[in-house]
């Protein structure tokens, strides 16, 4: 059995590194410790490296920015979200398609990209992502709208993110009320659909056993990873924690308590 150190040189060894976000890179607003090194890292030892989060609130462009503001400089291009993946994946089920949507700018910009239009009397499809301006109204509003006969999609199945003190609501918690009360449930598209995984690769342009997934959620990450036949590390900067790895019936591949466990500081 290979030791701990062994484990972080061949992990070090890869060329394509898909990392999370939130948890991972930071909680909040608040960067986490040694990310900023590990960024630095990815750059001087010329990997491939694509940020790819279930979240679907930020445009790649938001995203740039705020890590911008924490002192990260890398290029939109290296962003995949839950909300991009919704909107390419409902882009080849029905084209110029109809959405009502209860979601923030990042989920409704990559709606209106791929041509579809917004529609509150007979939508093809209720897309439901992460949001803070979340109603009564609007759920009222959506729960007919599926009654009605319209497709229930989440963007990602997270039930709760990690914030600066402690956790919020995820699309997967918010869109409950919606399944509960018309009994349909709803098609998820972010991790760990192998939809996202599939794509990341061929955005790095590696092959899996190229690759790694760093992530903090035992649920989605590690097993997105597990399920694509990649490489996967478990960081305990986020939601899993010691004691809940022991509940799944599966492991990561290597479990850090940060990604400053990677370049060593």
């Amino acid at each position: 059995m290979m030791t701990k150190a062994e484990m972080i040189e061949k992990l070090r060894e890869k060329k394509g590194f898909i990392s999370d976000m939130d948890g991972v890179i930071y909680h909040g607003n608040k960067i986490l410790p040694g990310v900023l090194e590990f960024v630095e890292w990815l750059k001087k030892e010329d990997k491939k490296f694509l940020f790819l989060t279930n979240s679907s609130e930020r445009t790649p462009k938001e995203l740039r920015e705020k890590l911008f503001r924490m002192g990260i400089d890398v290029d939109k291009d290296i962003f995949y979200t839950s909300a991009l993946a919704t909107a390419q994946f409902l882009s080849v089920q029905k084209p110029k398609g109809t959405a009502f949507i209860i979601g923030e700018a990042g989920l409704i910009n990559a709606m209106y990209d791929v041509g579809y239009t917004m529609n509150n009397i007979d939508p093809d499809y209720v897309i439901v992502g992460d949001t803070r301006s979340y109603s009564f109204d609007k759920i009222e509003q959506a729960v007919n709208l599926v009654i009605k006969g319209a497709k229930l999609i989440g963007t990602n199945p997270d039930i709760t993110g990690p914030a600066e003190n402690g956790i919020i609501p995820a699309t997967k918690a918010l869109i409950a009320p919606i399944e509960l009360s018309t009994g349909k449930s709803a098609y998820f598209v972010g991790k760990p659909n192998p939809l996202m995984m599939r794509i990341a690769l061929k955005m790095l342009g590696c092959s899996r056993e190229e690759s790694v997934i760093i992530g903090d959620r035992m649920d989605t990450d590690i097993i997105a990873g597990i399920e694509s036949e990649i490489d996967t590390c478990l960081v305990l900067s986020g939601i899993s924690s010691r004691s809940t790895v022991k509940e799944f019936p599966y492991r990561p591949t290597i479990t850090l308590e940060g990604v400053n466990e990677i370049v060593g500081v």
